[in-house]
């Protein structure tokens, strides 16, 4: 509703209000005078009147009475009267009816104005002339008060008449004020809109009431400023304009050179990325070398100094190469170039597999090493296994490292599980080592920092394991906390937000049916572990203080042997197992190369602690078999599928696993591997990566999409590289672990303990003789290669004899590679020839084919020049060395290049 409007209602309906109300209120007062007037005349009339008709009524002067009620009936309003007495006499009555007539006489006089007719009772009180009563008589007139209320509705329809009237004046009245108002309104709202809409040439008639005149007057000084204000703006903006425009050149400029800083940048650290990985793989090349041939001359025979300085050497290469590895993690991470995988994990087996790669460190010390996942943690989560399993390495091994005595636990529990499908996970790994000062824990996280300048020096490290577990635990969304004590230990713990793929609880593999389990376990616990994964798996177990056993015997006895062992104890333990009425499963806390001789009997097996979930359960089962067919127990046959294309390695690996109990299938191409396949199952397949026809990765892929046994069946990859980069790619092609050529013997043994058990324990190997390095590195070095050849020096010259012949083929191909420049075949070549060397006494070879691998890996064809002349000239020496070792056979053990061509002169 517009102002106009309001104010005309205002105007119309107020005073009409008021003036209906001031009228009701005298109509009202007027209307009650009248009546009281009329009844103030009546009663006056009658009272006059009364005496004398009473006198009248006692005289009986009917004639008298007469005159004086027709006097009454003179009164306008009157319209009838009559006399009456209480013994039902009528002494007079005009005008009235009969029935009107009061049944009682009145004590007092009395006005009924209930009607339309008032009615008036007069007491006469009519008495003798001596003052008594003879009869009671009354008067009764009858009054119309009709032209009263007549009067009324005339004067109210005059009111309401003048009423109306007076509304329709003041309604044209209000409505032409509105009119106007509006009007006015109106045109101030349409130049406001205008001035709005930039038009600031509107103006307002500035006439009118004086509050109109001022508010035209104020909206066109409105107008006028913001003519002004916008003349002013516009000014501004063409001098804003012009600087802007020379801010833009001169910021374009910045830009320019901005985005040639920004690419130098990138190109700095591309180049310090190529740079970490080509010096992690230069470094690595010697490196290998030097830990490779440390290992070899452990086993020979040196004196107590000299194997004192030998163990720190190997000390300072395992520190050197962690030092190497943290590098590149903390440099990757840094550059935010780290990126977080998405895959199914399980937890039982990343700490199985963390446990198993710090084993070495346990048993070195004596210490006990155990792995707890609880029960309620799901048993397929998604999530960075790799990165995972990187932060449980870290962090074990600096509970071993600080710990002398004790033991060290890794703990798994669920802390929170959502409907979302999404589960909290806390991992605790708790030693009872040195322990930490409040002031230590404070810098503990941060890069090259230890707890204590001391430290370094005497635990060693780089003080990058707690910084790059801690950025790899925070982007993976969790935190890691540290509790401690100097003296007491540490636990250091760490939450995993994970995706939960199956929430649901597996059931128990019945592996024990009921049977009865004697345990015998001195660290409290390792047993209680135990016991709860024998009782699991449907043992009834019972504890021992003692591995002897008792009537009734059990189904079968669980021991643990203890980590000093003499002699005596074992011959002890040998004699106890002799005659033991049932299966003996023996855990011993040393590494698999250094487990003591215990003679088995049949059904009997052997763990190194810590024994994974699966080794425990396999090696259960066997005994199990055992207990149930004693006769079937040695006919266990272990089949392993070596895939190589060169056929020096498959034959190598031949020597190495060759033995009782395991039935080893060589093959030269994935293709024949596939074809492999379709036969008995396997138990353990080591697939070389770089194979011509479908190389390592397409093989195991191939064979997982068999199906059958081959979705579980351990692939290791073996290969003469594996950073950090290709381990990932590799155990996401589906390999389990990755052996790096040449091949450890210790590694190897844990490859085959953790994934087809002790049934296949590699012999020791017999003390090799004393190396004959020269000031340069050897052409031939046979003593090496009777070490690598497993201490058989037929098969080592007979390697070596075939490297040679394939020399020529080797030549031819690396020519072709060259002359056509294709990079892929190029380094294929080189990379057979790197296998080849590695299982050979041919050490020059070796070191110049690895070089060139990986500066073929990290730069491609640039800056290979020097190297690949280096190798035509390595070839070259190994085949003069081999012609004259044909000639004078005997003289040629070891020789060097100088050596060679005086044989050749000769």
């Amino acid at each position: 509703m517009s102002l106009g409007n309001r104010l005309t209602l205002w105007i119309l309906c107020l005073p009409l209000l008021v003036l209906l109300l001031v009228a009701a209120f005298v109509l009202h007062l007027d209307t009650e005078w009248r009546k009281a007037a009329l009844h103030d005349r009546i009663i006056t009339a009658v009272e006059q009147q009364a005496p004398e008709m009473a006198r009248a009524v006692i005289e009986a002067d009917q004639s008298r009475l007469d005159g004086m009620a027709r006097r009454l009936l003179d009164i306008e309003e009157a319209r009838g009267v009559g006399i009456y007495s209480d013994s039902g006499m009528i002494q007079l009555e005009l005008g009235r009816n009969r029935a009107q007539v009061a049944t009682t006489p009145p004590l007092e006089q009395h006005l009924d104005t209930s009607s339309d007719l008032w009615r008036l009772m007069v007491p006469l009180a009519p008495t003798d002339l001596e003052g008594s009563v003879t009869s009671r008589t009354w008067l009764e007139l009858d009054v119309d008060s009709r032209p009263l209320t007549l009067g009324y509705y005339r004067r109210l329809a005059i009111t309401g008449l003048g009423l109306l009237i007076l509304g329709l004046l003041l309604f044209v009245i209000a409505s032409a004020l509105g009119r106007r108002v509006d009007t006015s309104l109106d045109d101030a709202a349409e130049a406001l809109r205008r001035l709005r809409g930039g038009d600031f040439e509107a103006r307002l008639v500035e006439a009118g009431a004086p509050e109109l005149r001022r508010l035209a007057r104020h909206v066109n000084a409105l107008g006028d400023e913001l003519r002004q204000s916008h003349e002013n703006m516009q000014r501004q903006i063409e001098q804003t304009t012009t600087d802007l425009e020379e801010s833009m050149e001169t910021i374009e400029i910045k830009n320019i050179e901005l985005d040639l800083a920004h690419r130098r940048a990138l190109e700095a650290n591309r180049i310090k990325s190529e740079f970490l990985a080509s010096m992690s793989h230069e470094i690595r090349t010697p490196l290998n070398g030097i830990v490779g041939f440390c290992r070899l001359l452990g086993r020979s025979r040196l004196e107590p100094r000299q194997r004192e300085w030998l163990d720190q050497v190997q000390i300072a290469c395992d520190n050197l190469l962690a030092l190497v590895n943290d590098v590149l993690d903390f440099s990757r991470m840094e550059a935010g170039r780290l990126e977080l995988d998405r895959a199914e994990l399980d937890m039982v087996s990343l700490v199985d597999e963390a446990l198993g790669q710090q084993a070495p460190l346990a048993h070195q010390k004596g210490l006990h090493l155990l792995g707890l996942v609880y029960d309620d943690v799901p048993s397929l989560l998604r999530g960075d296994p790799l990165r995972i399993r990187q932060v449980l390495t870290n962090l074990i091994h600096n509970a071993l490292k600080f710990t002398e005595q004790g033991e060290v636990i890794v703990r798994v529990m669920l802390e929170e599980q959502n409907a979302q499908g999404r589960a909290l996970l806390r991992v605790s790994i708790s030693d009872t080592g040195i322990g930490l000062t409040p002031q230590e824990q404070h810098s503990l996280f941060q890069a090259f920092r230890q707890a204590a300048a001391s430290h370094s020096r005497h635990y060693g490290g780089s003080g990058l394991g707690l910084a790059i577990s801690r950025q790899l635990v925070e982007q993976m969304g969790g935190q890691i906390t540290v509790e401690s004590e100097p003296s007491r230990g540490s636990t250091f713990s760490f939450t995993l937000p994970l995706d939960v793929i199956d929430a649901a609880e597996l059931a128990p593999d019945p592996i024990l049916d009921n049977d009865r389990v004697a345990l015998y376990e001195p660290h409290a616990p390792t047993r209680h572990a135990l016991n709860h994964l024998l009782t699991l798996w449907g043992g009834q177990v019972e504890e021992l203080h003692q591995p002897e056993l008792t009537p009734p015997y059990p189904s079968l006895l669980v021991a643990a042997l203890p980590t000093e062992l003499n002699e005596a104890l074992l011959d002890e333990w040998r004699a106890r197992l002799q005659a033991s009425p049932c299966p003996v499963l023996l855990l011993v806390n040393v590494a698999p190369l250094d487990m003591p001789d215990l003679h088995l009997p049949g059904g009997c097996e052997i763990l190194s602690k810590p024994a994974s979930r699966q080794a425990l359960a396999d090696a259960l089962r066997r005994c199990s078999k055992a207990k149930r067919c004693p006769d079937t127990v040695k006919e266990r046959q272990t089949r392993v599928l070596v895939v190589d294309d060169n056929a020096i390695n498959r034959r190598l690996l031949r020597e190495l696993l060759q033995r009782p109990g395991l039935e080893l299938v060589e093959a030269a191409s994935g293709e024949e591997a596939l074809a492999l396949a379709e036969g008995p199952p396997f138990h353990l397949a080591l697939m070389d990566i770089r194979m011509p026809g479908m190389d390592g990765i397409e093989t195991t892929q191939a064979l997982r999409r068999l199906g059958g046994h081959w979705s579980n069946c351990p692939v290791i990859a073996v290969t003469a590289h594996a950073h950090e980069s290709e381990r990932e790619r590799l155990q996401a092609a589906g390999m389990q672990e990755v052996l790096v050529k040449p091949v450890d013997s210790n590694r190897l043994e844990a490859v085959l303990h953790r994934h087809v058990g002790p049934a296949t324990l590699l012999p020791t190997l017999p003390a090799a003789q004393e190396s004959g390095l020269a000031s340069e590195l050897a052409v031939v070095d046979m003593g090496l290669g009777t070490r690598l050849a497993n201490g058989n020096e037929r098969l080592a010259r007979e390697l070596l004899g075939e490297l040679v012949a394939s020399l020529p083929k080797t030549v031819g191909e690396l020519r072709d590679a060259l002359a056509t420049g294709d990079p892929e075949k190029l380094l294929d070549v080189v990379h057979s020839l790197n296998g080849a060397c590695r299982y050979c006494g041919a050490p020059e070879l070796a070191l110049v084919a690895e070089t060139l691998e990986t500066r073929l890996r990290s730069r491609g064809m640039s800056d290979v020049d020097a190297l690949i002349d280096d190798l035509f000239q390595a070839i070259e020496r190994l085949g003069e060395w081999h012609a004259a070792y044909q000639e004078y056979p005997s003289s040629t053990t070891i020789a060097s290049a100088s050596s060679a061509s005086s044989l050749k002169d000769r």
